[in-house]
């Protein structure tokens, strides 16, 4: 219906008041007939589906942005913003289990069996939200025998508004975490852009004066380390794992698990740009973007939360009983709280920072700050904004 601005609104129309009100009441026409508890249960996955609409909003807002050829410097901080929301959409999302928490055992019991064979799992904005970060069909844990879009079919196996709305989202290409890593592939290191002669000799010396320096830092910690060992044999176990941590950085850092040479440069440069921006941030030029990185890592963090919260509120009311759905039940949520990671090369570069001190001295500082070279449109040249395809990036 168009609104009518000659006539006057109120709350309950705009919010739909009315209409919410009436959706509470389960399998059955009277919301009377059910437990206070059973309403719990329902207002608080109705809600989490509200949030997961909101989020899912965000999430497509800045896809988009960073899917963009050319990423404008100024929608860097309203892309931070967005990324801020969906995590304390998640972080609010996860506080609702406490009160799911409210109900006994006996309490859910009473009404758990009137959602056989339904499950969380049949969430689609949950599932679209995985795909549109990043999370590929073959990342995935099985439910049972079934496919994660198995579950979303109707019980006579036709498609439910669920599985298209999945099936759209899997259509709906690049995700962010592809979008994200093309515009980190592009950000200027040392003054150097891909498409600028010598880019490659540029990154790999900046790469292997880094590796020096974390190899000198990780040299003294070892020392230090063996020193207050109490046993020879200690001192031998701590040489070994701070030398395994320096050969470990310089094997993903150069993206040495990769055979196809284009696909390891892919991978070496976008990691050596996020390495370089967390280093250097306090350069204006790369403030931003390391916000960028920082936020992106905290909405994983707190989908992780998210995960493990929803586990441990199961445990809490049901123990390790089979779900609803036919899945492990904690078991099974346990798993993807383990191994659901999508940023995985913004986590990965935590393991290679070192002190600012100890940072090897930038070849081109002025290229970070406010004054940075205008392209050949006469804009400037920010992280990200080399000219580049945003579709090829290999991850």
């Amino acid at each position: 219906m168009t609104h009518d601005p000659a006539r006057p609104t109120t709350y309950w129309e705009y919010i739909k008041v009315e209409e919410l009100l009436a959706l509470q009441g389960g399998l059955s026409s009277d919301e009377s007939e059910l437990s206070n508890d059973e309403v719990l249960f329902i207002v608080i996955h109705q809600i989490d589906e509200l949030w997961f609409k909101l989020l899912l909003r965000d999430l497509v807002a800045t896809r988009d942005l960073f899917a963009q050829r050319y990423v404008p410097d100024t929608a860097l901080a309203a892309a931070v913003r967005g990324l801020d929301r969906m995590a304390k959409i998640l972080h609010h999302a996860a506080s609702h289990f406490e009160l799911m928490e409210t109900m006994t055992t006996r309490d859910y019991m009473g009404f758990r069996d009137k959602l056989y064979p339904a499950s969380g799992f049949q969430s689609a904005q949950l599932r679209e939200i995985e795909i549109l970060m990043g999370l590929e069909p073959d990342e995935r844990i099985s439910l049972g025998h079934e496919s994660y879009k198995k579950a979303l079919e109707q019980p006579d196996g036709s498609a439910s508004a669920a599985l298209r709305r999945v099936e759209a989202r899997l259509d709906d290409a690049p995700s962010l975490v592809k979008a994200l890593s093309a515009w980190l592939y592009r950000t200027p290191i040392d003054g150097s852009t891909p498409d600028d002669p010598g880019d490659r000799e540029t990154v790999e010396g900046f790469a292997e004066r880094y590796l020096e320096a974390m190899r000198g830092e990780l040299a003294s910690l070892s020392e230090r380390a063996v020193r207050f060992a109490l046993t020879e044999k200690d001192r031998d176990r701590l040489r070994q794992r701070y030398e395994k941590e320096v050969s470990g950085a310089r094997a993903h850092l150069l993206a040495e698990e990769f055979e196809d040479p284009e696909q390891r440069w892919r991978h070496l440069r976008t990691r050596v740009a996020i390495l370089f921006i967390e280093s250097y941030r306090e350069h204006p030029l790369l403030s931003w973007p390391r916000a960028v990185v920082d936020q992106t890592v905290a909405l994983e963090q707190a989908f992780l939360v998210f995960r493990q919260r929803h586990a441990r509120m199961v445990e809490r009311l049901i123990g390790r009983r089979t779900g609803t759905g036919g899945s492990a039940g904690v078991e099974y949520l346990d798993q993807t709280a383990l191994r659901y990671r999508i940023f995985k090369e913004l986590w990965a570069t935590r393991t290679l920072l070192i002190r600012k001190d100890a940072l090897p001295e930038l070849a081109d500082p002025d290229s970070y700050g406010f004054t940075f070279d205008r392209d050949r449109d006469g804009r400037r040249r920010g992280v990200g904004d080399a000219e580049g395809d945003r579709g090829s990036d290999d991850r």
